[in-house]
């Protein structure tokens, strides 16, 4: 076996490895940004927010797009959309990211947090309805890291029950299931925009959503109350009474930067799956090493990150999870990491005390936590195959010598 670099060693990436930045920047985007800019015409419906809303939704098979300042502020509208508000109950993942949790307290109602699937880590199907009680109104469930979840079980269980569903796409633009793309599967899709996200202008969110009078409610609630197309200043139909909207109005340049990387997803998804589908078949060969399972039926694959397990059964006494990424980082890999380190509700920025929550369910996505779960930067996937052809050398060597 060869001497691990943590100790010493020759580094499997002798010259260290340069991921490249992110986002990736496109010089013909600058050049239409720069004549956005001249043309003093910012926001408040504009030509490129409206054509790439319609866009959007029509790439995720849905009839409809309201576009937005975050993935957060789409949570909330598109729950506020749905009628859901004090009383009610909103079943959320265990494991998420905050955003997800905070949006029914938002609207006055109630998280209640269920646990993953163990294979993919998205909500599972079973304790999502274990969880239903006469108060529940909506679900969330997410497509993590570089799953989707079991939308299938979970829309049957949902229109059994009559509860509403919002899909979390935040880690999933371009994602198909059945050939069909995530968002349009519930009521409402909410994707998010910000700055790690595989499609970004820095920050900015989309609603998706088939439902006309849906998409209307959604567009008054994030924009004062305005209807579709309205001109600032100019007459249009008045809100419904007691609508209780924001501003949550998204500019042009974020419009125009989202709809040229939207004009690149398909290809670019193209080649990050090709490399994940290799990760996948080499990472599984090394022992006590796994991958995150795609979703059941996904038929393109979205890569927020890409999701490695260790068994921690099959390490020497005394070695962990954190020395394994701490190994293979200093094989020169750098950019792998153990992610956000809790179940929602235990982050740090989560302040909401208990009581205005509830825990059903988490154990397995917990251990999932603390135990397995490695994750590696999207740009792994948007590189060569020779890097992760190396990112695999990495974790063999390492797990030649932390494995039993």
């Amino acid at each position: 076996m060869s001497k691990l670099a943590i100790d010493g060693g020759e580094k499997v990436f002798a010259e260290g490895v340069n991921l490249g930045g992110w986002p990736p920047v496109y010089p013909e985007t600058a050049e239409k940004l720069a004549k956005l800019y001249m043309s003093q015409k910012w926001s408040f419906y504009g030509a490129v927010e409206m054509a790439f809303s319609a866009n959007f939704a029509k790439y995720h098979d849905a009839k409809f797009g309201t576009f937005m300042v975050n993935g957060t502020a789409t949570l909330e509208t598109a729950l506020k959309a749905l009628g859901v508000g004090p009383g009610d109950e909103v079943i959320v993942p265990s494991w998420t990211w905050m955003a997800t949790g905070m949006a029914p307290l938002y609207v006055g109602a109630t998280p209640v947090f269920v646990d993953g699937d163990k294979a993919t880590f998205c909500m599972d199907p079973e304790a999502f309805e274990a969880a239903i009680t006469p108060r529940t109104k909506a679900v969330i469930p997410v497509h993590l890291f570089g799953s989707v979840a079991d939308l299938d079980r979970i829309c049957a269980i949902a229109q059994k029950h009559g509860v509403k569903v919002v899909e979390d796409c935040a880690h999933a633009h371009g994602a198909k299931w059945n050939g069909k793309g995530v968002g349009s599967f519930g009521d409402v899709g909410s994707f998010s925009f910000q700055q790690s996200k595989i499609m970004t202008a820095g920050e900015g969110g989309m609603c998706i959503t088939s439902d006309e009078e849906l998409f209307d409610r959604i567009g008054r609630y994030s924009h004062i109350g305005y209807s579709l197309g309205s001109k600032q200043g100019k007459p249009s139909t008045p809100p419904p009474v007691n609508l209780d909207s924001h501003n949550y109005r998204c500019t042009e340049f974020q419009a125009q930067i989202l709809q040229d990387q939207l004009d690149r997803l398909a290809e670019d998804s193209k080649r990050r799956q090709e490399n994940a589908d290799y990760l996948h078949a080499e990472l599984r060969k090394i022992p006590g090493i796994g991958t995150q399972a795609p979703g059941r039926c996904a038929t393109v694959q979205s890569y927020y990150v890409f999701g490695i397990t260790v068994d921690p059964a099959a390490l020497k006494p005394g070695k962990t999870k954190a020395d394994v990424i701490a190994a293979v980082n200093a094989e020169g890999a750098v950019e792998v990491f153990a992610g956000w380190g809790a179940v929602t509700y235990k982050q740090r920025l989560w302040n909401a005390s208990p009581d205005r929550y509830r825990v059903e369910s988490f154990r397995t996505v917990e251990e999932i936590i603390q135990n397995r779960i490695v994750l590696a930067d999207i740009r792994w996937l948007n590189g060569p195959r020779s890097r992760c052809e190396k990112l695999v050398e990495a974790f063999r060597k390492v797990m030649q010598e932390y494995g039993k």
